[in-house]
């Protein structure tokens, strides 16, 4: 869920619709084909010089959904995308390529996220699901806010077990908890709380890097000035990719993608304040909204990249989909 600086986030609220006018009504396109999941969305390219080149994006239809708030992605070498909503549900579609861009979702499937019983969560309080990682051995790791916990899902339709999350995680505020998670290639997670505040460190939030899942080991990241981190992806060289988002009474949503290096990783300790090299900023002529979710991959010799963002069940945003290759690795 998103944090507003010096208050909370209150989803569907009357602020963040006008918030989201500002953003986004000049963006609004007509309504979706009957039984089309998504539809590509007309976008230049990037400015010259740009570490990132935009291969297209997609709008879901929240509809075919049956809802929004996608708030975690993660993207494989198949182009599969699965997805989970703060609104305790999971998604899973194809994303097809026509001539290098992509025109469409196929193969869609839904659900709600469960309990270690198998039995659907509850919206709210227990299934505010904000942080989604993969194990090598094809284990979810779902991570949760409000109620601050970490479940492992064999199968993402499946039940979900406790695993032990990151020790102190349960003193964040309610929506000041785990919003990334990712599996680094060396076997490693690393997790970053939205607005955990670390004692005599201002500016900073508290982060771990630890064994999948547990032997936690304490450190701060430092996102940029009035951000908050979103979510994070493994790299495939070792690094991590981190999203951050912004949010102004005036100016609305906004945020940047950083770029982690695998030395900074392999050397971080427990004093260690982790700061990402900014690859994109989050404004035109990119669609500017509340992105909440990143992934990477290799792909034929490229990494692509991927971004979603989370409509806050709000009539006035959108559900989209970017993506991206690294021009740089």
């Amino acid at each position: 869920m998103p944090h507003f600086p010096g208050g909370a986030w209150r989803r569907r609220s009357l602020l963040a619709a006008g918030l989201g006018a500002l953003a986004t009504a000049a963006c609004v396109q007509g309504g979706f084909a009957q039984g089309v999941p998504a539809k590509p969305l007309a976008l230049g390219p990037l400015p010259l010089g740009s570490k990132l080149e935009l291969l297209g994006g997609l709008q879901i239809d929240d509809e075919a959904l049956g809802f929004g708030g996608l708030s975690a992605l993660h993207l494989d070498a198949d182009l599969q995308v699965t997805a989970i909503s703060d609104l305790a549900h999971w998604m899973t579609a194809r994303i097809e390529m026509r001539d290098g861009r992509p025109v469409g979702l196929s193969g869609l499937r839904t659900g709600p996220l469960s309990d270690g019983a198998g039995k659907p969560l509850p919206r709210g309080h227990s299934g505010d699901a904000e942080a989604l990682a993969r194990l090598p051995d094809g284990t979810w790791l779902v991570g949760f806010e409000r109620w601050h916990r970490i479940r492992a899902y064999q199968r993402i339709d499946g039940p979900g077990r406790y695993v032990q999350a990151p020790p102190g995680l349960e003193r964040a505020g309610g929506n000041g908890g785990l919003e990334s998670l990712a599996a680094l290639a060396d076997g490693r997670l690393l997790a970053i709380t939205e607005a955990m505040s670390v004692q005599d460190q201002p500016g900073v939030v508290r982060a771990w890097l630890g064994g999948p899942p547990g032997d936690w080991q304490a450190l701060a990241y430092r996102p940029g000035e009035d951000l908050s981190p979103a979510d994070a992806a493994p790299l495939p060289d070792g690094g991590a990719l981190v999203l951050e988002r912004s949010f102004s009474l005036f100016g609305g949503f906004g945020g940047r993608l950083v770029r982690l290096s695998a030395a900074a990783l392999r050397a971080a300790g427990p004093a260690t304040v982790l700061e990402g090299e900014e690859i994109l900023r989050i404004a035109t002529p990119l669609p500017v909204d509340n992105f909440e979710g990143v992934s990477a991959v290799r792909v034929g010799g490229r990494t692509l990249v991927a971004m979603v963002s989370d409509d806050n069940q709000n009539l006035l945003q959108r559900t989209l989909l970017l993506l991206f290759v690294l021009a740089d690795d």
